[in-house]
């Protein structure tokens, strides 16, 4: 009774279209070539649609495509620092091939196809997908949806998640299901028994939908599991020693990102800008973190973070020739935080 609303079903097929259309056309045509249009939380039919038909024409990005991407690819890239080699060097796995899920993997590939210069359709053999109906291989290719299609790859068919662990033998687990509790008992011990230093990132929220929580994966990995999560955990102590997860959260990406493209006068999004963001989040984490298990810095520090990461991402604009507000400024850094807004407010008592 409260909804304000316009009182009426949503529209669907060629009039949603036709009303997406008409907006996109009509805000450019009122604020500019460089207006920042962020898609959220749409429904995966319409999210990759929506994305790949105006990326080309408007500076617009999917926050829960490429900023959840941005962010896991941060963190992995920290891990390595833990664990050791390049990501090329590892095997990945994913519960869920979802909107975030295919996004994920699809910035993986890009930053190890950028690392060793091989194909991406290469390099995305590294990553391999589990869906409702088991592990994404190519006999199913006819029946994926279109955005799973690159992750079919040629291996006989596995419909349980755990038989997926044990054939493939991933080094990092990657939980974007939705679906709580998932990560079990077994599927920890079965990633431990595998790797010395497992990478387990259970990022479905809130924490009830969470694959397992921050106890349970270092329970059950005996201490060794390198752990975060889209939801919240509290330190956990195990065996004498405290251990703290970091949270994957798109707020560590999506402020710095947005602020960098509009700083550089960013005309369109490029796939290199969004590797940018995740190296910049990396740099942050410091040996003190690390010691600490964590794999991402404290949130209490966003506004610092934010601005090296608008920074990388308006040098990777300059560098890419996609930046109109020029000169450049010689300190970028200074020039982002000089740009953003403080909640500071006169005092009228």
């Amino acid at each position: 009774e409260f909804y304000i609303g316009l009182r009426q079903r949503r529209a669907t097929g060629q009039e949603y279209a036709e009303l997406m259309n008409e907006f996109m056309s009509a805000v450019k045509q009122n604020y500019g070539e460089k207006v920042l249009i962020q898609f959220e939380d749409f429904a995966n039919h319409n999210a990759f649609d929506l994305l790949e038909k105006y990326r080309t024409t408007h500076l617009v990005f999917n926050d829960d495509i490429q900023g959840t991407a941005s962010v896991v690819l941060a963190g992995l890239i920290s891990a390595l620092k833990l664990v050791g080699g390049s990501l090329a060097d590892h095997k990945f796995l994913f519960l869920g091939a979802g909107e975030a899920g295919t996004g994920i993997a699809e910035l993986i590939a890009l930053e190890i196809s950028k690392q060793t210069n091989i194909p991406l359709e290469e390099s995305r053999k590294k990553v391999w997908l589990v869906d409702s109906k088991g592990l994404i291989v190519r006999s199913r290719l006819d029946s994926l949806q279109h955005f799973k299609k690159p992750w079919a790859h040629d291996h006989e068919p596995v419909d349980k998640f755990l038989d997926a662990i044990k054939t493939i033998r991933p080094t990092v687990l990657i939980g974007s299901s939705g679906t709580g509790q998932t990560f079990t008992k077994e599927v920890v011990e079965t990633m431990s028994s595998l790797n010395e230093k497992p990478i387990i990132l259970a990022l479905s929220n809130p924490t009830s939908q969470s694959e397992c929580t921050a106890e349970q994966a270092y329970t059950w990995s005996e201490g060794r599991a390198i752990f975060a999560s889209g939801s919240p955990f509290g330190p956990v102590e195990y065996n004498g020693k405290l251990y703290m997860s970091g949270q994957a959260n798109n707020a560590y990406i999506f402020p710095g990102f947005g602020l960098g493209l509009i700083i550089s006068g960013a005309i369109r999004v490029h796939d290199d800008m969004l590797l940018a963001a995740s190296e910049a989040l990396a740099e942050q984490v410091t040996e003190e973190h690390f010691d600490n298990g964590l794999i991402y810095p404290p949130f209490t520090n966003i506004r610092k973070i934010s601005a090296h990461i608008a920074a990388k991402v308006a040098a990777k604009a300059y560098e890419l020739g996609l930046a109109s507000r020029l000169p450049q400024p010689e300190n970028l850094v200074a020039y982002a935080e000089s740009c953003m807004y403080s909640p500071k407010y006169r005092s009228y008592r």
